[in-house]
């Protein structure tokens, strides 16, 4: 009977606690542009407005409908804030997700280029991209001493967008998903023409520590979608087809997260004996936990610098190849684990496998 009871205590402490995160999801909203720094500007409209005003309307759709969210603003007024800032105050706040919103232009007076689009970082396959990346980019030519703080980097040379050739991998997957989902709702709920997710290398995406993106709403030297935008309706259109991808994004990120806790399970009576001898082994069979902390569009050797000295590393290939690290039947050893992954990974967390195969 003692080792019954102890079989059984040991069952619920692996797997009958719900561990509890009182800490919210960190979502950290950059209004671009701003103060000193218009943006792009036709007429009497300017960039930095459009990028304010749907930068607070999605704030506050978030801050109405998900109590569970924390919203944080780079700016919610009209000021001048400076690149390195902007990702400074995202990895301050332990941001879960940073989005970057922007108005699009092209170099000519007027452009018949219309619809939304956003961006992941990546080095730039197309002039297009690379000319978005710098007109973005040169804000920083307002920044005093902007060569040392950011390493000598030319915004208006090519040459100096090679750096983001190394810097597609720790955020990669995240980062395309949330893309997607609000590239969907642009193109179903604002109507917007679909200019799909695109990757290319904004500093400002550049040294967050999370899933980031860059958004487009339009151009604004589109006469017709200058007006768009700057409207009210346009406005609170585009702020909600954001929010509503985002809730599409937080929504997996809730089932990844919960799939990754133990199972909770009833409080079960001992006043009468419990035959649980080869209830622990069955359990322990059925599931094994690792620890998922990178993703990559191609295939890494085992060796690989962008390990950090993990090893053992094994891999899975799911719309690429997902790399883990550990490999337990004990929740509780893997949450050790996971802290010390997360020293090298923020974004590591616990996935099962059965089988050989990952449950979801």
């Amino acid at each position: 009977m003692k080792r019954a009871f102890l079989l059984l205590c040991s069952i619920l402490f692996l797997y009958g606690f719900v561990y509890p995160d009182n800490s919210k999801f960190v979502v950290v909203i950059d209004a671009g542009h701003g103060g000193r720094d218009p943006g792009a500007v036709r007429g009497k409209v300017k960039e930095k407005d459009i990028n304010l005003a749907v930068a607070l309307e999605l704030g506050n759709l978030i801050k109405r409908n998900m109590s569970d969210v924390k919203v944080v603003y780079t700016r919610d007024k009209d000021v001048f804030v400076e690149l390195a800032d902007r990702a400074k105050k995202a990895n301050k706040e332990k941001a879960n997700l940073f989005i970057s919103v922007h108005t699009n232009s092209t170099d000519a007076k007027k452009t018949t280029a219309s619809g939304a689009d956003t961006y992941i970082l990546g080095l730039a396959r197309s002039a297009e991209n690379l000319a978005v990346a710098k007109r973005e980019n040169a804000v920083i030519l307002l920044e005093e001493d902007y060569s040392v703080k950011y390493e000598s980097f030319d915004p208006n040379s090519t040459e100096s967008y090679i750096i983001f050739e190394f810097m597609t991998n720790k955020y990669m997957e995240q980062s395309l998903n949330v893309a997607t989902h609000i590239q969907d709702k642009f193109r179903t709920k604002a109507k917007r023409a679909d200019r799909g997710v695109r990757q290319a290398g904004f500093l400002v995406l550049r040294n967050t520590s999370m899933p980031s993106i860059l958004i487009e709403l339009g151009f604004i030297n589109n006469a017709t979608e200058a007006t768009y935008l700057a409207s009210k309706n346009g406005q609170k259109v585009m702020a909600e087809s954001i929010y509503e991808g985002f809730k599409k994004y937080k929504e997996d990120f809730d089932k990844r997260d919960s799939k990754s806790k133990p199972v909770e399970v009833p409080a079960i009576s001992v006043s009468e004996p419990v035959a649980v001898v080869d209830v622990l082994p069955a359990i322990a069979d059925q599931v094994e936990y690792r620890i998922q902390f990178m993703y990559s569009p191609k295939k890494l050797p085992g060796n690989s610098s962008e390990f950090k000295g993990l090893s053992p590393v094994d891999s899975y290939y799911e719309n690429g190849y997902k790399y883990t690290y550990g490999s337990t039947t004990n929740y509780d050893e893997i949450q050790k684990q996971l802290k010390e992954v997360k020293t090298k990974f923020k974004d590591a967390f616990v996935i099962r496998f059965k089988d050989g195969k990952r449950v979801k």
